[in-house]
């Protein structure tokens, strides 16, 4: 049986099994040192010439993997206040050398982003870079269980789509037998048939492409986003608290279990934000801006420096880190979100800034037939295109929204990243489509 590193004060005076990576070899004469890694920590390997192990340790490169066999000892000034004391070391697989790029950074600085993106799996050995995947599962797990006791219904849309799912370009077309498909946007159009089909609550973790040509730190081309769909609500402030709710129980989740590795690796201290959260209208918000002389690049949107500044007035004025901007201009919305009754150019539709960084699109969806073919005939869509869309709602269809929600960017304002890059399993952009 293999041990765990995280479980050796069990193990003080036992021999025992353990594997791993050779992080890294000190060799003082007489003892060697080999600091071996997993994905449960680090321990110190103490090897003596007495020994014959000290031959094979001769052979071996960093990043090798290796078995060990050696007895437990307590050791205070050890990484973890525990040793290995060797008996047998087998070489599972040696690594060539040299590195194309360093696991231990001797300077401090690491390669460059896009060497160290070409070598991601090599990257990925860092235990900071595998806590963010940790926190991920985490995160992911909490969602999943927020919805499952709260009766939502998972479900997995398909991502071949004979019709756009949103509005816009940023479409990837796929060449399917003999006519042409598209990869999914979202999950958007399926998530309400869920309501059309009277399953009330649904929810998605799936993959989502958007044909972006844009090459900033927060746009990717392929993503994974969570997404929800409520019926019987009365507007969108309904699914603002219902999103509050699900946000705080996935922040609570990773705060009990990492709290303590977050801040050490990344410096950040994370908080449960307090309910409700703020909320103004983006017309409150320009205005403001305005004042802060901070200046749009579009009316009916907020651009990047927008989002950071009033992101920065919020937890000024409020003390917050969060913020849900409210009431988007018709013409720059789907045409299926949801009007204000008395101003038919603003839809009941919210972005949501954490830290400066828009995590979240949400809405009430406009489920009566007649008004979304008004609305569709409005926007320029071709009915006949869109035509099994809706007739979901024809039939029958509960008031209903809901909001996409984008885990990755989630990550960065959990760890303080300011790159999607860097908390992608394996990024994809415009110019990278490997490893």
């Amino acid at each position: 049986m293999i041990s765990s590193i995280k479980q050796l004060q069990n193990d003080v005076g036992n021999s025992i099994r353990i594997v791993g990576w050779v992080s890294t070899i000190r060799d003082q004469g007489f003892i060697k040192f080999i600091l071996l890694r997993n994905i449960n920590g680090i321990i110190q390997i103490v090897i003596t010439e007495k020994k014959e192990v000290a031959k094979t340790v001769k052979e071996l490169t960093n990043e090798s993997i290796v078995e060990i066999v050696g007895v437990v000892k307590e050791k205070k000034q050890a990484p973890g206040g525990y040793e290995i004391i060797a008996e047998k070391i087998t070489i599972l697989s040696k690594a060539a050398t040299p590195l194309p790029i360093a696991v231990v950074e001797k300077t401090g600085k690491e390669a460059r982003q896009s060497k160290r993106l070409d070598w991601r799996w090599i990257d990925l050995r860092k235990p900071n870079k595998q806590l963010i995947f940790k926190v991920w599962t985490e995160m992911e797990q909490a969602f999943i269980n927020f919805c499952s006791s709260q009766g939502y219904i998972q479900i997995h849309s398909p991502k071949l789509m004979s019709t756009p799912s949103e509005s816009g370009s940023e479409l990837f077309e796929v060449k399917y037998f003999n006519r042409t498909a598209y990869l999914a946007q979202s999950p958007q159009f399926y998530k309400q048939m869920g309501m059309a089909a009277g399953f009330e609550k649904v929810f998605e973790i799936g993959p989502v492409f958007r044909a972006n040509p844009s090459f900033t730190s927060r746009h990717d081309t392929e993503f994974t986003g969570y997404d929800i769909e409520i019926s019987f609500i009365k507007s969108h402030q309904d699914v603002i608290a219902e999103e509050e709710k699900i946000l705080t129980t996935m922040i609570k989740a990773v705060i009990e279990k990492f709290d303590k590795q977050i801040q050490e690796n990344y410096g950040r201290k994370l908080k449960v934000p307090k309910t409700p959260f703020p909320q103004m209208t983006l017309k409150d918000a320009k205005d403001i801006l305005k004042r802060m002389g901070i200046k749009g690049e579009k009316e009916g949107d907020l651009s990047p420096k927008e989002e950071r500044g009033i992101s920065k007035y919020i937890k000024k004025t409020k003390g917050h880190e969060f913020v849900f901007i409210t009431e988007y201009p018709t013409s720059n919305r789907p045409f299926y979100h949801m009007r204000k009754e008395n101003n038919q150019t603003l839809t009941k539709s919210y972005d949501l800034l954490w830290n400066g960084l828009e995590i979240t699109t949400g809405a009430q969806r406009e489920h009566r037939y007649d008004v979304l073919i008004r609305q569709a005939k409005e926007k320029g869509i071709s009915l006949k295109s869109i035509q099994y869309y809706l007739n979901f709602f024809k039939y029958g269809c509960p008031p209903h929204g809901g909001f996409g929600l984008g885990p990755t960017r989630m990550l960065m304002k959990i760890f303080n990243i300011d790159n999607v890059r860097e908390v992608s399993y394996l990024y994809r952009g415009v110019r990278r489509l490997q490893p």
